[in-house]
């Protein structure tokens, strides 16, 4: 008995491009279901202090893991539902989602990004090489303004570790109340640099 390979090979070639979709469909159905257990607290009726233990415990998921399917899932129900069915990886979902965040990105960029992912099927990797190349040259091009931005991130990180810090000295009062005083001037005045 001779097997006409051809055939075959369609029927291998067919079931890898379902078992793809399958693939890229659970993702999706996870995301769902997690979001519902999330948004309702049902992982308190089971008896998890929080979210994070029922799906390190209960699903076998890491916090990140289970982060970027939350947030990735509900991006895609609230901004792109009609991409729901046809299932786009989770790496392309989570790109665009936080593609769509930035402030150096307009709606051509965010079209353009969303072209890339969802209809042509281009790998996210490659798609975020590119999308880190064109941030690069933008702020090359506006070297000002790229080095505003960096000022303001790292006086917000300072500011965020001096009220952490702020709190701890109220808190122990290890050092004297005007060194509390000098810290309080010193947040008023980056505080008003950056806002």
């Amino acid at each position: 008995m001779r097997y006409n390979k051809p055939m075959i090979n369609d029927n291998i070639r067919e079931s890898a491009q379902k078992a793809a979709k399958d693939f890229k469909a659970s993702w999706v159905d996870l995301g769902r279901v997690l979001y519902t257990v999330y948004k309702d607290k049902l992982y308190k009726e089971w008896g998890f202090t929080d979210f994070d233990a029922y799906t390190s415990k209960e699903i076998h998921i890491r916090r990140q893991t289970a982060t970027k399917l939350l947030k990735s899932y509900y991006f895609l129900e609230n901004k792109e539902p009609k991409y729901i069915e046809s299932a786009p990886s989770v790496e392309s979902v989570d790109l665009l989602r936080r593609a769509s965040m930035r402030k150096d990105l307009d709606k051509e960029d965010y079209v353009d990004l969303k072209k890339k992912l969802f209809e042509s099927g281009k790998d996210a990797s490659e798609v975020k090489k590119g999308l880190t190349t064109l941030i690069r040259e933008r702020q090359e091009l506006e070297p000002k303004e790229a080095w505003e931005q960096k000022r303001i991130k790292v006086i917000k990180r300072l500011l965020g570790t001096l009220k952490s810090l702020r709190t701890e000295l109220k808190t122990t009062k290890v050092l004297p109340s005007d060194v509390l005083k000098e810290t309080e001037k010193l947040i008023n005045r980056l505080e008003s640099e950056v806002s």
